[in-house]
């Protein structure tokens, strides 16, 4: 039976998939394993009820799931502070903040709005290890927690959530931003109140597109994920830079006055930067996905900045920052961690932080990113093989290699195995695009020859 938990929580189409009785469910599993332990004994010693805050982004569905969560939680014996339509960074911050004992996320985050997904953080809004999430799926259908009298939660509305947000927010910022025009895209999404109001809070012209939210039109055809209105705002209104926004509002990329995509990589490679020269940046040390661009590292070594690379996903960029107390990570497709302010990707702390560099530097956002030269490229995806066979075959090895030698320094391969279907994919980088294409493509074939069922 495949596992429950994904990658980012549990996922699925709404009310087919993911239902209300399995959010039930998932809430009442998720209260018997989360209110258990040395942290659990203290909250009885100070005899109290265990108290979460739940969230959720506008996507429809949500309010019925985080309906059914809430009533799973309070049947359990928990406290619910219901903070409404507020993005999951905004619910990490507010767990740490009130110290409330564990929370709950419902969002799908850049999917379409027929899907949902329940996301579970623990105790300082962390996002939970692997073995904690099967516990609480081991727990799903067992004896639940079914306290009577005044044992039972209460549910209450978490009314000054995004009061609290927007000034944690705005004290992380080492300037204002006085004098910037800023194009803001929120995907109709969770950040759609927020991310506005902070931007101008903090001094800046603000543009707004994709946030006017109706429930069914969360990141359709605009957001991190279709950045062409984006682009066309900021040239149409002349503005310094455009934020773009994902359902969840946890990533952030960004468009230049030129309406030119700066992604992940290039945000980190002008953060990183900024906070070495005003000494933030713990050890000089950037930590990425091994899918991160090999400009960056090139980018970083030239400015003496050590990469610390991790597998793809941002919980292992999450695991590196904490295991060796470091400030800055993130992913090519915008999930950046602030780890000083944040304990999971803030695309509104990352936007503002951004802006903040502009206006502290007098550079355009173009001049900032051009601290990198982004190397082309090349994904295929190989389906319909055998990818657990990847590593142990050494024609597809000896393939590597030859490739490897004749890219040299100028670039790099990587082939990964799926974690959830029959496919390898390979990325190839190289100095130029016809290389990268070149390589790619031999490479997809050799596996495609070797690993076919």
């Amino acid at each position: 039976m495949p596992r429950l938990f994904g990658t980012d929580g549990v996922r699925g189409l709404a009310n087919r998939e993911l239902t209300a009785d399995l959010a039930l469910g998932l809430a009442q599993a998720a209260a018997a394993v989360l209110t258990r332990g040395r942290h659990a004994d203290a909250i009885r010693a100070a005899g109290r009820r265990p108290v979460a805050v739940l969230a959720r982004d506008p996507r429809v569905s949500g309010e019925f799931l985080s309906a059914a969560v809430a009533a799973g939680l309070a049947s359990s014996g928990v406290d619910v502070l219901d903070a409404g339509v507020i993005p999951t960074p905004a619910t990490a911050f507010l767990i740490d903040s009130i110290r409330a004992d564990f929370g709950v996320m419902v969002s799908a985050s850049h999917n379409p709005a027929p899907d949902n997904g329940i996301k579970f953080f623990s105790f300082g809004g962390t996002k939970l290890p692997d073995e904690v999430e099967d516990r609480i799926e081991s727990f799903l259908g067992r004896q639940k927690l079914a306290p009577i009298g005044d044992g039972v939660g209460r549910i209450r509305r978490f009314s000054d959530a995004e009061d609290r947000y927007v000034v944690h927010l705005l004290g992380t910022l080492p300037n204002r931003l006085d004098g910037l025009k800023v194009v803001l895209d929120c995907a109709h999404g969770a950040a759609s109140g927020v991310s506005p109001e902070t931007f101008k809070d903090a001094g800046a012209e603000v543009v707004v597109i994709g946030a006017d939210p109706d429930g069914v039109n969360i990141n359709d055809g605009v957001g991190s994920t279709h950045l062409e209105p984006l682009q066309r705002a900021v040239v149409e209104h002349g503005a310094h830079l455009g934020i773009a926004h994902d359902g969840d509002a946890d990533r952030c990329l960004a468009v230049d006055a030129a309406g030119n995509v700066i992604d992940g990589d290039r945000i980190m490679a002008i953060l990183a930067l900024s906070m070495k020269e005003r000494g933030t940046l713990t050890d000089d040390t950037l930590v990425v996905t091994v899918m991160s661009n090999l400009g960056l590292k090139k980018a970083m070594a030239e400015h003496g900045i050590r990469v610390l690379e991790t597998k793809v996903g941002d919980r292992y960029v999450l695991e590196a920052l904490g295991e060796h107390g470091l400030a800055l990570g993130g992913e090519q497709s915008g999930h950046v961690i602030m780890s000083e302010f944040a304990t999971t990707g803030d695309g509104v702390l990352t936007g503002l932080h951004l802006a903040a560099e502009l206006v502290r530097t007098g550079k355009s956002l173009a001049e900032l990113a051009s601290v990198m030269t982004v190397y082309p490229q090349v994904l295929v995806n190989v389906r319909g093989v055998d990818h657990h066979a990847l590593g142990g075959d050494a024609d597809i090895a000896e393939a590597v290699r030859r490739a490897e030698a004749e890219l040299g320094d100028s670039g790099r391969v990587l082939l990964r195995p799926s974690g959830t279907e029959p496919m390898v994919r390979v990325m190839v980088e190289a100095a130029d695009q016809e290389a990268a294409e070149r390589h790619a493509n031999a490479l997809a074939e050799v596996v495609r020859e070797r690993l076919s069922s």
